[in-house]
């Protein structure tokens, strides 16, 4: 039964986000609502960046119609609306940097506060087990809004974020499945919403993009994903899981591309004596592109190797979270070195 409905949330999500855009395509060309390429930009022509409105659309209709809203999932929808409107005004008009951080904020606190989804241990990594309340919101909230950015910014490349989060909720989904824990095994419904959402407008996305995912977009999945892998971490505590992972290092490794993207640059800024939010073409897309590797080649390198890591961490998973985690420090300061020959200069456009 529950496959069934899966089957409809799929299917309802993808074949409203594929009907949908060809129409927003249609109005942004009509009403001038297109992204200007600039000198940190990949694309060279006029493109509408409203692709999140389709996501957003087959991802909350199939969710609230055939998904279970209880144990958090109404208040990730309520944050989800926040975020989308936050997100659809920048991609209009574009709104100051404090304006979307106050959005994500308001996000954040609905789901911390309202549904207590919050992180409330390090499960034994350098000895710590239960947070103090304080530390666990506080870790909470610098997750959330942390992921969710890292996902905006690897949104730089025809189907790169589509792509990437794709797999995560993928992997994530399946585990919240695969768990059979009836308070979490609601989330691999909204797992299944998204992926709809999302391959329904990767199919004008992914090849010489006719739309962008835009903010619209990004932000949405990016708090979708932080929710999901706060959960997954949580999953591993309950006392239901007799196979328990550890967690913690596992949701890094899921998480690997779009979190070693962001701590790269801002790391290489910082030294570079300037601001970690100043724009560059210094992103691991932009890196993989100068090596001479066409736009799709370098979304499948990155796709490939998510799943490598992925593969990894689980295959791995009895050597502990700090073993996981050293390994996947050794492989990012690898990457980082293999990525670092002839770095570019920073531009001056926006993010």
């Amino acid at each position: 039964m529950k496959f069934f409905t899966y089957l409809l949330s799929f299917s309802w999500s993808f074949f409203i986000a594929l009907f949908a855009i060809p129409s927003i395509v249609y109005v942004a060309h009509l009403k001038n609502i297109l992204d200007q390429p600039n000198k940190r930009t990949v694309h060279v022509s006029l493109t509408p960046r409203l692709g999140g409105l389709g996501v957003f659309a087959g991802f909350m209709s199939a969710l609230t119609i055939f998904g279970i809203l209880d144990n958090g999932v109404q208040q990730v929808l309520a944050g989800c609306i926040i975020l989308f409107f936050g997100g659809l005004k920048d991609d209009l008009v574009s709104i100051s940097a404090f304006k979307k951080f106050f959005m994500q904020v308001l996000a954040t606190g609905v789901v911390m506060f309202i549904a207590d989804i919050r992180i409330t241990s390090f499960q034994g990594i350098l000895g710590v087990e239960e947070l103090p309340i304080g530390i666990s919101y506080a870790f909470t909230f610098f997750t959330i809004v942390g992921v969710t950015n890292a996902i905006n910014l690897i949104d730089g490349l025809d189907g790169l974020a589509g792509t990437i989060v794709t797999i995560i909720v993928a992997t994530f989904g399946f585990f919240f499945w695969h768990a059979h824990v009836e308070a979490y095994s609601n989330y691999a419904g909204v797992a299944v919403c998204l992926i709809g959402g999302l391959l329904g407008f990767l199919r004008y996305n992914f090849y010489k993009a006719r739309i962008f995912m835009g903010d619209t977009g990004s932000l949405l999945c990016g708090f979708v994903v932080s929710v999901m892998a706060i959960q997954f971490i949580e999953l591993n505590r309950h006392p239901e899981m007799y196979n328990a992972y550890p967690a913690p290092a596992v949701a890094l490794g899921v998480l690997f591309v779009p979190l070693f993207d962001t701590v790269r640059v801002s790391l290489i800024r910082v030294l570079r004596g300037v601001s970690p939010f100043a724009p560059d073409k210094n992103h691991i897309h932009h890196r993989i592109l100068a090596m001479g590797f066409s736009q799709v080649a370098t979304v499948l390198i990155l796709a490939t190797l998510n799943l490598l890591v992925i593969g990894f961490v689980f295959a791995f998973s009895h050597w502990g979270n700090l073993v996981l985690l050293l390994c996947l420090l050794g492989f990012s300061i690898i990457l980082s070195i293999v990525l670092g020959q002839n770095p570019p200069k920073t531009v001056s456009t926006a993010e």
